[in-house]
Order: C-alpha cells, then structure tokens, then sequence
C-alpha cells in the first residue's frame, strides 16, 4: 500500500489565515472547519473563496486542528498544497524506480547530514555512485501549462542549491527535484521575477555540475503519485 494514502474529505475553501490555517465549510454536511495549512508558501493564484479543497482528518486526540488541508483545485487543475506529502510522494517513486533520470541504485536514505549544517532529503547508493536528491514542492503557475518556483522569495532555497553545487564529481551526483503537485503543467521554470538571488544562483550551480529533473504529479481518489517528466525552460 502506498504511503501517502489516506481518505479526502471535499469542500470549499473560505480563506487562508495566519500561514497555518484554512477556514473550509465542508461539502457533506456544511459544517465550517478551521483546517492546518502545511505551507509556508504564498499560495499565489490558489487562494479564491469557494475553490474546491480536499482535506484529510486526523484521529490523534492531541491535535487541536483535526483536519489537514490537502489540495485545492484552482481552474481545471489539482494542486497539492501539503508540502510534507513532497518527500513521501517521490520516496515512493524511488521505491518503485518510477525516475529513471535518477539512474541505478541498491538503496537509499532520508534525511542524511551533509554540508554546512544541512540535510539531504534522499541519498541513493549503489556500489559505484551516490545520488544526493534534494526535492522541492512546486504549486505555482502563472501561464498556461507551466510550473514555476519559487512562489516568495527562499534564502533557504538558495542556500541548498549552494551546498549542492559543492557535492558533484565522478563518484557524486547531485540533484535537484522538483516535484510539480499539479496535473496541468508540461513545462517548468524558476520565477526570476519573484526571487533573482535564487535564479542567479539556479544559473549557477547548474554550470557546477547539479542536475534539474521535474515531474508533475497525478491525482486519484486517495493519493498523490510522480506522473510524468516535464521540460525545464533553463532561460
């Protein structure tokens, strides 16, 4: 079973507060619930009242929020706003080999220190080459079909392209994944606008040997699961 399962409750979303929390009046029984939000992110284009949402419920008597926001459909499009589903999405695909850009490996770990005070998301080994995999969550796009990150302005964003670009050498790989939880983007690109420091720094490590890879997501009725390669405009 995949780990990211669980059941979606449907409803409307009536505004986002505070960063962490959303007002939502859920669709069964027009109860109001104030739900966690797990973005820090500006959320930009996602956030009309009466988008349709899905939120999660949580059994844990020691939570003071029961319910999780989880995705919004804004347009025609699914977005999943739950940024610490991010990492359990594509651990998931990496148990099922379902990047091949990410080459062979035997196995893997999470959250293993390297660099300055810093942690890797996913460290992919086999008997020749590790893969140091850092992933973002990507929910922004302004024009059709394309994805865009960041959403506001990241000095921690930048700070783990800069610790990345230190790693690549003939027994290292070093990747950046971004991990589009949206269905309607084709294409990916970095919001130069939003944040220049990050796209300077983009440009940057790419040249030091870092690779982009970028997947959109697919929704079904109880997960979120990598879907497809999406081409990264590098302008």
């Amino acid at each position: 079973m995949s780990k990211i399962a669980n059941q979606y409750i449907s409803g409307r979303l009536i505004k986002r507060y505070k960063r962490f929390f959303a007002d939502i009046q859920l669709d069964n029984n027009k109860e109001t619930i104030t739900a966690h939000c797990p973005n820090t992110g500006s959320m930009q284009g996602l956030l009309e009242e009466g988008n349709p949402v899905f939120v999660t419920r949580a059994n844990d008597p020691k939570r003071k929020l029961k319910y999780t926001l989880e995705i919004i459909k804004s347009g025609n499009a699914n977005v999943g706003v739950n940024t610490h589903k991010a990492n359990r999405i594509v651990e998931d695909a990496i148990e099922m080999h379902l990047i091949p850009e990410l080459g062979k490996y035997d196995s893997y770990k999470r959250e293993v220190k390297y660099g300055t005070n810093s942690r890797i998301d996913f460290l992919l080994s086999d008997d020749k080459k590790q893969t140091y995999v850092e992933v973002k969550n990507v929910t922004l796009s302004r024009k059709k079909e394309t994805a865009e990150f960041p959403d506001a302005i990241t000095e921690r964003g930048s700070k783990h392209l800069i610790e990345l670009s230190k790693l690549p050498d003939k027994n290292t790989r070093a990747v950046m994944l971004f991990l589009i939880q949206r269905d309607d983007c084709k294409k990916f690109q970095i919001a130069r606008d939003i944040d220049q420091t990050y796209y300077d720094n983009f440009k940057k490590v790419i040249k030091k040997g870092v690779e982009i890879i970028c997947y959109n997501c697919s929704f079904e009725s109880d997960k979120i699961r990598v879907n497809k390669k999406v081409k990264l405009i590098n302008e």
